[in-house]
């Protein structure tokens, strides 16, 4: 199988990960079950599950000059990553994620961006040619954002394929819609990118097909354990059934869904393929703890999908 690749423009956060029976309430103190620090961030997530599944894979972003940093990048060389673009900020901490993970796999998130935010428009242009060699970038909203638009510019001008995960979710930005090729959001931050109250499947179905023909860009809709849909540019959409699965931590899914998700693009598959091995590859994420450390191998991603 051909190896495509992707280029990600990428953030970093060392997951300081608590596990408890609920979240708490305001004003208690809840004792947990369990705790882990493991590396994260939807970029590096994104560039493990991508390298895992077989892309050449680049990592470009900002970590802070501390002992955070140096365990993310004891992991690039095992990880076949190329780290090149990764700075330190000498003047920050590396990003710090506090995850609590609920019974069943449910998880909610408090990020601090930290040397994340310190990447320039600068620092972008310096890395065009990394850009510029993908088939697929892939930028979440973790960095600045005009530095995801420059980025996006760059790549759309090589004729690169762009595919932005609008995740923490912020206001797109025009020249972003412009530059992008495919856009993927979980539920929520499509109702974001709508102005949405919260509504029933088919209204959401029906703000994914409005969306799409409204911004002429293709989107992919996360669904968690319903899987995914795919909103066409022409209003018209398709549905990708979950694999089941019986999941223990969600965090890292939907960075190991687009790590995927890239990485088939990148060799040159379909969306519907791509996305029913990202699909595959996230249910497998799911059974395991850890963000992108849970990302599996294309092996065991092809040996589930031959199921």
């Amino acid at each position: 199988m051909t190896a495509g690749k992707v280029c990600v423009i990428g953030s970093f956060m060392m997951d300081l990960v608590a596990e408890a029976p609920r979240r708490p309430q305001p004003g208690e103190t809840l004792r947990g079950t369990a705790f882990r620090c493991t590396p994260g961030g939807k970029g590096y997530n994104q560039a493990i599950a991508a390298a895992r599944a077989g892309a050449q894979t680049a990592l470009l972003g900002s970590l802070g000059d501390d002992d955070f940093a140096r365990s993310f990048q004891a992991t690039f060389a095992a990880e076949g990553i190329d780290a090149s673009g990764v700075r330190l900020a000498a003047d920050q901490g590396t990003g710090v994620g506090l995850p609590v993970v609920e019974p069943g796999g449910q998880n909610s998130i408090i990020i601090i961006p930290r040397a994340n935010l310190t990447w320039t428009l600068d620092q972008v242009q310096a890395n065009a040619s990394a850009i510029e060699a993908a088939d697929v970038v892939l930028a979440q909203f973790e960095v600045p954002l005009e530095c995801v638009t420059e980025a996006a510019r760059i790549a759309n001008d090589a004729g690169t394929l762009v595919v932005v995960n609008p995740a923490p979710f912020a206001p797109v930005p025009k020249q972003l819609f412009a530059h992008s090729d495919l856009m993927v959001l979980n539920e929520t931050e499509l109702r974001d990118l709508c102005q949405a109250a919260d509504g029933s499947l088919a209204a959401l179905y029906a703000l994914a097909a409005g969306a799409a023909c409204e911004k002429c860009l293709d989107l992919v809709v996360t669904l968690g354990p319903r899987g995914a849909l795919i909103a066409w540019k022409d209003g018209s959409l398709t549905e990708v059934p979950a694999r089941k699965a019986d999941a223990v931590d969600t965090v890292g899914a939907g960075d190991v869904f687009c790590g995927n998700l890239g990485t088939a693009l990148a060799r040159g598959e379909s969306l519907i393929s791509a996305v029913e091995l990202a699909n595959a590859a996230a249910s497998i994420s799911v059974t395991r703890p850890g963000g992108g450390c849970s990302a599996p191998t294309l092996d065991e991603t092809l040996a589930l999908l031959a199921e």
